[in-house]
């Protein structure tokens, strides 16, 4: 692939990320890369910025080729979910600058040489898969969506717990009853799944994790599905109040009796730029195994 425009996006006013930015965007442009920040990113640049194009977040991916994510997991999975909206194949470089960060891999040391490897061609990437999500009410289509991470349904910090029925390729599953339910792809396995003590699935794996949160019955446990599958949540009478569901922890909205979700995988994916480490050596450092 050839690099011709680089997206620089940071978290934003991650103050700490301002010298990387100018010294990336005065390594590209010596290289003859054009330089494109998102809108609130050339702030923190400062004079390095001056004189640059900018664009909104929403409009970035359409005029670069790859786009180079400084701050956490959330600032890329947004980008991530701008870039499958804008109907792209760009990669995404993240660079962590959070406290864990299972998609931004890269480390801000490593942040020159991988975008050196992307730009002479010796760079891998991971095609992540997603989700594609749509919520349906009595009405008709109302939302779709495609996310990187998870579709997460749960109730209001005051509310009792919630009922959800779950169906398979149009099977019945099981009806849950809890905290909430979480839909995760093999790349959201690390996230608000883990947390809920889901497995963890490789991210090259063809699947899909459903995830209840806090059963009222322990023997409703995280079970794992075929990627072809097409999940259906159904939201039921009882505790239909203040149920929520949340798009890879960015976005949600209140859903209501009647509601049906329908989470899928996407036909579409995102390429993610590979550290020079391997998967599991990133495992190793971020869950810290075989520390004490």
């Amino acid at each position: 692939m050839t690099v011709r425009r680089v997206g620089l996006v940071a978290k934003h006013n991650l103050v700490a990320a301002s010298e990387h930015l100018a010294r990336l965007s005065a390594w590209l442009r010596a290289r003859g890369v054009d330089v494109v920040y998102a809108s609130e990113t050339a702030a923190l640049a400062g004079a390095a910025a001056h004189g640059a194009r900018t664009a909104t977040r929403e409009a970035l991916p359409c005029e670069v080729d790859l786009v180079v994510v400084l701050g956490g997991d959330g600032t890329l999975l947004a980008m991530a979910a701008r870039i499958a909206q804008a109907g792209r194949d760009i990669p995404i470089l993240g660079v962590n600058f959070g406290s864990l960060g299972f998609l931004t891999e890269i480390r801000i040391d490593e942040l020159t040489s991988s975008v050196e490897r992307v730009l002479d061609g010796t760079a891998t990437f991971d095609l992540r898969a997603m989700l594609a999500a749509t919520l349906r009410r009595r009405t008709g289509e109302i939302d779709a969506r495609v996310v990187l991470n998870d579709v997460v349904f749960t109730k209001s910090a005051l509310s009792r717990m919630i009922e959800l029925s779950v169906w398979v390729n149009g099977g019945f599953v099981t009806r849950v009853k809890a905290d909430g339910l979480i839909i995760a792809s093999a790349t959201g396995s690390t996230a608000y799944n883990l947390a809920a003590g889901g497995p963890i699935v490789h991210p090259m794996g063809d699947a899909l994790i459903v995830t209840p949160i806090a059963p009222h019955t322990l023997t409703n446990r995280p079970v794992i599905m075929p990627g072809s599958a097409e999940i259906e949540v159904r939201i039921e009478a009882d505790g239909a109040e203040d149920v929520f569901v949340t798009y890879d922890g960015q976005s949600g909205y209140p859903v209501a009796e009647g509601d049906v979700v329908r989470v899928r995988k996407s036909d579409r994916t995102l390429r993610l730029v590979k550290p020079a480490r391997s998967y599991f050596e990133v495992l190793r450092e971020k869950l810290k195994w075989g520390e004490r």
